[in-house]
């Protein structure tokens, strides 16, 4: 029961079975029983004066997850205080109940979430009590906040169980948003998919919210304003939106649930109701951002260092919302130098390319309406569009995705400026399923593509899904024209404890996408994997997950006329989640990979007398890797993980065995609440089991430095070296014989030992006050080293 007595400040506050006892600045907290309590109302009152209403509690374990917030009006500071009138009104949501790592078990620490509504915002109020005095918060950049004590916010504006708009805040207030777009999508950690978590949100999108908070003698308190104006929702005087909270304490590497969500199907279609929202008012939603931008680039031109370029460049973007849920954004000549550079990667299997996850701005603003299964658009093939557009929104229960993009000529094959469009639709047909369709085309001169696409899920009994996809792709390119397909269906069996998912899926070697990724053509993969969750409350092994992994890769060709598997692969995982957040994998790799004519087909062996050979390399090479990997859990002033995976493995340069030993390991660094130094270090290396000489080794040693001046202007500073070193090519483990490439004339190239390194410097100082508005000045060096011997 809670009663408030606004003249004296008295009143009851019940969470969950505990009752919490304290004091603030306008009333105390206290328990009295329901006989005292009346007998002091009609001491203080008199016997005719009913007693004040309380705010209405929703206690989560207890069911209660239909809210009706109350609308209310009245001057809001927001300052990470709650000493409004209007914060006495609103709905409270307690009881929360543990998600990670045992699902349905109370909450070990006590939480008070207050919702209310205006006319033109939704105001939250969080009040996460901590006795221990270890909360961890610091003054961090926008979305660099996980590491500390946090609490995030899902809502479901659309009220279709699979989508969600994502807010955090950390004790100080700082921000963390972007969207939860489920599509069955499991966590890997490496190789090793033996994990079962919610899946997480793309934190490209950065809404315009106002929060603070503050350090409390009981916790934190932060107090949070999202303006209608900022997400999208959908159209209609009444509305209902899904909603739940879910808090991270960090010194017990806990996730809290107010809605009690089960480790199983989708984390979304359990959350709770925002019911009876009334007369929304976006307002008026017209963000325009003019750019002026100057770069000077310098470069050794004979003995002297010589700078060009310096001309201002104007440019600018334009976000214009048509309805409350479809927005139109356009851009021209677009600057995206204060974009961080792209972390160094390994390329461990030549078959396949390396992605790179979008970054800029525009792109990545409404980024999760174009979410399709295999990468089918890609936007970072719009190298620097000239002018560009796009709409997203939803529209009669329609989402909708439109890109249309002029690209600069450099990204030409033919000296013209190539033109891009995009046309995504996806439509929910309940709780977690959707069906959808896409259209991509690309136009470059003569140079023309086309893909169409149909995919869908479906989900049954909630941990029982089903997905479908089919592209056709229609590419010309100097003057032949190809029409291939793509396809892949699956299966998934998401419980609280056993999981299995079933997948197969071809793509012909013919398939082109200039609008899209696709990593590796011509192949045909199946897929089978089961796993097994046992879930330990108390123990120092809070959960164990064992998994066993049956891949297997045909050349497309070969699939469709059933011919034999090309790469066989049998993996048996384990990942353990210890007390207070420490996690542990390894994995046992049993693999057998065939020969890849193609691959090779400009191999040639030099004979002692001078005549090139053929290549013929082996027929099979089989692998039995082993894999182990540590993540520790976010101390105070430090976070690391690594990773190690060693043993036999296929040696691509010369299609032979090869020893591998391939280390990553990282390490973030927080001495104090405005300083991160986060490191990074990979190596790759791959020696000869013949005479143990060395044939690749690849390193990426990187650091980046950030300090937190203010909570709107930071320093940044990156810094990576990556370096390759390949020794001479030879056939090991056959003839012996050197390699060297043939040409078409009938000649070759030697492939000698090479080495390069790129060392790169980036230093920007920026103040962003506001998500769009950002003002920077930066300075990047790079130095290229590269060493041939024949």
């Amino acid at each position: 029961m809670r009663v408030r007595m606004a003249a004296w400040g008295w009143g009851i506050s019940q969470d969950s079975a505990e009752t919490r006892v304290g004091a603030c600045a306008y009333h105390l907290t206290m328990t009295l029983s329901p006989a005292l309590f009346a007998a002091i109302a009609v001491a203080l009152q008199g016997p005719n004066v009913p007693p004040t209403a309380g705010p209405p509690i929703h206690n989560g374990r207890a069911g209660e997850l239909a809210v009706r917030p109350p609308r209310l009006s009245g001057p809001v500071v927001v300052d990470g205080v709650l000493d409004e009138p209007m914060w006495g009104s609103a709905s409270v949501l307690t009881g929360f109940s543990q998600f990670t790592p045992i699902d349905g078990v109370a909450a070990a620490d006590s939480t008070e979430v207050l919702v209310w509504y205006s006319a033109s915002a939704l105001h939250v109020g969080i009040r996460a009590f901590d006795g221990s005095g270890a909360v961890r918060s610091t003054l961090a950049d926008r979305d660099k906040i996980f590491s500390d004590d946090h609490v995030q916010l899902f809502l479901s504006t659309f009220n279709d169980g699979r989508q969600a708009s994502f807010f955090a805040v950390n004790p100080l207030g700082i921000q963390a948003d972007g969207a939860v777009n489920e599509g069955g999508r499991s966590a890997c950690n490496g190789f090793n998919c033996a994990t079962q978590t919610r899946e997480g949100p793309d934190l490209s999108q950065d809404f315009v919210w106002q929060s603070k908070g503050r350090l409390t003698a009981t916790g934190y308190e932060v107090e949070v304003t999202i303006p209608f104006k900022s997400i999208r929702f959908q159209q209609g005087k009444s509305q209902t939106w899904g909603i739940n909270v879910l808090r991270v304490v960090q010194r017990s590497g806990q996730e809290q649930s107010w809605a009690p969500a089960k480790r199983a199907s989708s984390f979304l279609s359990q959350s709770g109701k925002l019911e009876g929202l009334t007369d929304l008012q976006a307002g008026l939603v017209l963000d325009v951002v003019p750019t002026v931008t100057s770069r000077v680039d310098g470069a050794t031109g004979g003995s002297k260092w010589q700078y060009g370029g310096g001309t201002p460049e104007v440019g600018g973007n334009v976000r214009f919302g048509l309805t409350s849920n479809l927005t139109l954004n356009a851009t021209a000549n677009p600057d995206f130098s204060q974009v961080e550079s792209d972390a160094g990667q390994f390329s461990f299997d030549p078959r396949q390319a390396l992605f790179f996850a979008e970054r800029r701005p525009f792109f990545l603003d409404g980024n999760e309406q174009f979410d399709v299964p295999n990468r089918l658009v890609y936007t970072r093939r719009i190298v620097q569009p000239v002018v560009a557009t796009k709409l997203t929104g939803k529209v009669s229960g329609t989402q909708i995705g439109v890109i249309a993009a002029v690209d600069e000529r450099v990204a030409s094959r033919h000296g013209e400026h190539p033109l891009f469009g995009v046309l995504r639709l996806s439509r929910d047909l309940g709780p977690g399923s959707r069906i959808g369709a896409l259209w991509t085309e690309q136009q470059d001169g003569p140079d023309a593509n086309r893909v169409v696409d149909v995919d869908g899920r479906l989900v049954l009994g909630g941990i029982h899904s089903f997905t479908a996809q089919a592209a056709l792709a229609h590419d010309e390119r100097d003057g032949v024209t190809r029409n291939a397909p793509l396809w892949s269906l699956g299966y998934r069996r998401d419980g609280r404890a056993f999981r299995a998912r079933y997948t197969v899926g071809g793509i012909d070697p013919d398939f082109r996408t200039r609008s899209g990724f696709i990593s590796r053509t011509g192949v045909a993969q199946a897929n089978v994997a089961h796993s097994y969750t046992w879930l330990r409350a108390g123990r120092t092994v809070e959960a164990l997950t064992g998994e066993v992994v049956l891949d297997g890769t045909w050349q497309y060709d070969d699939f469709t006329s059933g011919g034999a598997m090309q790469d066989r692969k049998l993996h048996f995982n384990m990942n353990a989640r210890f007390k207070g957040g420490w996690t542990a994998g390894a994995s046992l790799l049993d693999e057998n990979f065939g020969y890849e004519p193609a691959l090779y087909s400009n191999y040639r062996l030099l004979d002692t007398d001078g005549a090139l050979l053929p290549f013929t390399g082996t027929a099979r090479i089989p692998n039995r890797d082993y894999l182990v990997s540590l993540n520790s859990p976010a101390f105070p002033k430090v976070q690391f993980n690594a990773f190690l995976l060693w043993g036999k493995d296929e040696n691509f340069l010369e299609w032979a065995s090869g020893d591998i030993l391939w280390i990553t390991a990282g390490a973030t660094f927080r001495p104090t609440s405005q300083l991160r130094v986060n490191l990074n270090f990979s190596r790759q290396s791959v020696n000869r089991p013949t005479d143990g000489s060395r044939v690749l080794v690849q390193m990426v040693p990187r650091a980046r430095v950030e300090y937190q001046l203010s909570r709107s202007l930071q320093l940044r500073f990156v810094s990576q070296y990556p370096i390759e070193e390949a020794a001479a090519l030879r056939d090991d483990g056959r003839t012996g014989l050197p390699i060297v490439f043939a040409n078409a004339t009938g000649g070759y190239t030697t492939a000698g030992a090479r080495r390069s390194a790129n060392l790169r410097n980036d230093v920007l100082v920026s103040y962003l006050p506001t998500p769009g508005t950002i003002v920077y000045v930066g300075y990047g060096a790079s130095h290229t080293e590269r060493d041939f011997t024949d």
